[in-house]
């Protein structure tokens, strides 16, 4: 007499998978596409700031009143625009080495 098998062993018996198996594999690929599409969305937001912010630092301030309803003095604005481009290109070198160190454990790891 064989002992019963519980359900939440991930072993596949004779082709067949287990309930639990069959989760652990959609669940692998459901995280894998939210953190592609989390990654992509990294790369958007930062682009999309710098490409949308305005040049000139008196429009900056034109917005910023229109948007909230708070003033801002031009060299306020100044401040606030050098700061937004500043972490923009911050974040968006940083994610650029991510991805350079990324590639390269790869390249590593398959051996090519």
């Amino acid at each position: 007499m064989s002992a019963p098998r519980c359900c939440g062993v991930a072993a596949t018996d004779a082709g067949r998978e287990t309930p639990a198996a069959k989760y652990a594999g959609n669940h692998v690929r459901s995280s894998l596409f939210v953190r592609r599409c989390r990654s992509t969305v990294e790369w958007i937001i930062p682009a999309a700031i710098l490409a949308l912010l305005p040049k000139c630092p008196l429009c900056l301030a034109a917005y910023l009143v229109l948007a909230t309803g708070v003033g801002l003095s031009m060299s306020a604005a100044i401040y606030l625009r050098t700061t937004i481009v500043t972490l923009c290109v911050a974040s968006l070198l940083y994610m650029t080495a991510r991805s350079i160190q990324r590639a390269r454990q790869l390249k590593l790891a398959t051996g090519k």
